[in-house]
């Protein structure tokens, strides 16, 4: 990438503009993958649920075997702060993260103690709802517990993911529904997901295989008090291609509408655009 978007980082107790580093070649975090991050929104003066991302990124940390450093409290703080760097309606990623930098006892293990820590900010648009996503079927699957860190946002854990999105774009899609290890739909490679049959929205149960994410949520809160019947439960592929409609939640894009799945067209239908409206209505509440 020969360019980056306006980013701002607060590292070592002050502020640097543009992709400044972090690791070095012996960082620990850098070649044995431990580091974790969490990914909040800013868009049209708001940042929904800034809290909830900031206290994840710090259950984050312990499940990874770091140090969490930095109180929600802090994380928030320095998030307003850092928001002071861009124009007051633009939209942001917002990632606190750590890493570890030293080895433990043992090499492979990280040193708690040599955990640190930045808070990155930088411009990303909001994409466009209209355009929509395809999704195709991945033979990718998730993890369990007992194979990886499933309950933290880790680092380690996109490489599975990005290979899903490959095969999925190398196939004409752009998104991919990955499958627990049961055969079971997880998530989307880059999002949660829900699908509606006769006007019930269903989302995958969760498992431990995938993060139930903070917009999820917020998202099956909000359609749950609206009104509308939310059911997490075990999904086919099979349940997916037959779906009346479906939509993905997710920090990056909030809530958006699938519009293909495998060669089958679907509209935006009226599960979706409520479960839409309602969460501008909350993030602007």
């Amino acid at each position: 990438m020969s360019h980056w978007s306006r980013t701002f980082t607060f590292l070592d107790g002050q502020w640097h503009e543009g992709n400044v580093p972090i690791m070095g070649v012996r960082t620990h975090a850098a070649w044995l993958g431990t580091s974790v991050f969490d990914g909040a929104r800013a868009f049209e003066g708001v940042t929904p649920d800034l809290a909830q991302h900031c206290a994840r990124v710090n259950r984050s940390a312990v499940a990874m075997g770091l140090k969490p450093v930095v109180s929600v409290e802090q994380w928030v703080e320095l998030t307003h702060a850092g928001l002071k760097h861009f124009a007051p309606d633009a939209a942001l990623y917002i990632r606190p993260m750590y890493w570890a930098e030293f080895p433990g006892a043992r090499t492979v293990d990280a040193d708690p103690e040599s955990t640190r820590w930045c808070l990155s900010l930088y411009e990303a648009g909001m994409p466009d709802p209209a355009r929509g996503t395809s999704i195709t079927l991945s033979r990718f699957r998730r993890p369990t517990i007992e194979c990886a860190v499933t309950d933290a946002k880790a680092g380690c854990l996109y490489p599975n993911n990005a290979r899903a999105l490959a095969e999925a774009h190398a196939r004409g899609f752009e998104n991919a529904a990955l499958c627990d290890m049961l055969g079971n739909v997880a998530e989307l490679a880059t999002a949660n997901v829900f699908i509606v049959k006769n006007g019930v929205a269903l989302t995958p149960a969760a498992n431990g295989t995938f993060l139930a994410g903070i917009t999820r949520t917020r998202t099956l809160e909000l359609l749950r008090a609206g009104g509308v019947e939310v059911v997490e439960t075990a999904l086919t592929w099979r349940d997916f291609l037959e779906a009346d409609e479906a939509f993905s939640t997710g920090n990056y894009s909030k809530v958006s509408p699938i519009t293909r799945i495998e060669e089958r067209d679907l509209q935006p239908g009226p599960v979706y655009r409520r479960a839409r409206e309602l969460y501008w209505d909350f993030a602007h509440s």
